[in-house]
């Protein structure tokens, strides 16, 4: 079985992050989401993998990967000029997949339960696709599947005004090869794109068994800032490592699970986890609450952040105020004149330069 990452788009409601950035590269405690993805993949045993990528941000993607050795994968890189639909993803890499059974995972996703049990239910049922679906409290906000009484998919929707159920379609599919002909027989829809739901129905409508697995754990869409931090917070939530590898004053104190990578130096801190902290950062006079990661080679002083990521190349300096909910891009500067404490959220694109009177 092969594997299909999506990892292209223009990543427009992460916007001004995504105007420097694919969103897939974003990190969630300090790691991009697109390595949870690929190592979703490889804990399933699948090794040959096509990452699909924008001819804006491709190279980007790729830097980060590699080429799938550093995961004990092989990754072969597929562009899709335009973003015109997760079926048309699949059309643009059909001479990657050739006549294989595959497996395709959105690369903004994060599932807790991996893809192990999808792929064994899919080898072991014999169907012709799978798809993981989820409880969810605003199914018109995605494709939902109606279900027979033994699990098959009966009929499937795009983001309906009224629906049938509220199984959401979560981002994971497997798929046979007969999936090529049933893209080939549906039409764009009316936003202009080749839906994968309108290929599976097509699927199910040509008498093709389509089974579903629905997923017990949590899903997170890190498509919007939100989500990103409800992202960060559910997997620091799960942190288990506890360790530093930093320079840390007597003043300085951790408590709860905390992670400080190597050479980095904290003076007069006080950091509450699950936190995760870079390498090579600076730290002074600095309080980091829980659910927060900084990234490599920050430099911080004389603020309180919480609930909030901060990328690598970060500079807040002397800012005597807190920070929360906040997204902070890469190489950002921010600083403040005042020293009367407020408190900010925030969400800055890379390379920005805030000071704030």
């Amino acid at each position: 079985m092969k594997g299909l990452i999506l990892s292209g788009g223009k990543g427009t409601r992460m916007r001004p992050i995504t105007h420097t950035q694919a969103k897939q590269l974003l990190p969630v405690a300090n790691k991009p989401i697109l390595h949870y993805a690929v190592e979703a993949l490889t804990k399933a045993n699948i090794t040959d993998i096509g990452i699909i990528i924008s001819p804006e941000t491709g190279d980007a993607v790729s830097e980060c990967v590699g080429d799938g050795s550093k995961f004990g994968a092989k990754v072969t890189y597929i562009v899709q000029d335009q973003p015109l639909g997760l079926a048309h993803a699949v059309k643009t890499a059909r001479a990657f997949l050739q006549n294989d059974p595959f497996i395709m995972y959105l690369g903004d996703n994060l599932i807790k339960d991996g893809v192990a049990p999808l792929v064994q239910q899919f080898n072991n049922s014999h169907v012709d696709a799978l798809i993981l679906l989820k409880e969810v409290p605003n199914p018109q906000s995605f494709g939902v599947a109606a279900l027979d009484q033994k699990g098959n998919v009966v009929c499937l929707e795009e983001k309906p005004k009224n629906p049938k159920s509220n199984l959401a379609l979560v981002g994971v599919y497997l798929f046979t090869a007969q999936i090529h002909k049933a893209i080939d027989e549906i039409k764009p829809s009316k936003r202009g794109e080749l839906e994968i739901t309108d290929a599976i129905q097509r699927l199910i409508e040509t008498n093709y068994k389509v089974n579903s697995h629905e997923l017990q754990g949590w899903w997170l869409d890190t498509g919007k800032k939100d989500d990103m931090l409800e992202a960060n917070r559910v997997v620091l939530d799960e942190m288990s490592d506890t360790y530093n590898k930093g320079l840390i004053d007597e003043n300085t104190k951790l408590t709860g699970r905390v992670v400080v990578g190597q050479n980095s130096v904290l003076k007069d801190c006080f950091v509450r986890g699950p936190a995760v902290i870079g390498d090579n950062c600076h730290l002074e006079h600095t309080y980091i609450g829980p659910f927060t990661s900084v990234g490599n080679n920050a430099r911080v002083s004389h603020a309180e952040i919480e609930h909030s990521i901060l990328r690598e190349n970060c500079e807040i300096i002397n800012f005597h105020g807190r920070i929360e909910d906040s997204l902070i891009g890469a190489n950002v500067s921010l600083s403040r004149r005042q020293t009367r404490p407020l408190a900010y959220r925030l969400m800055l694109g890379d390379d920005s330069k805030i000071e704030v009177v």
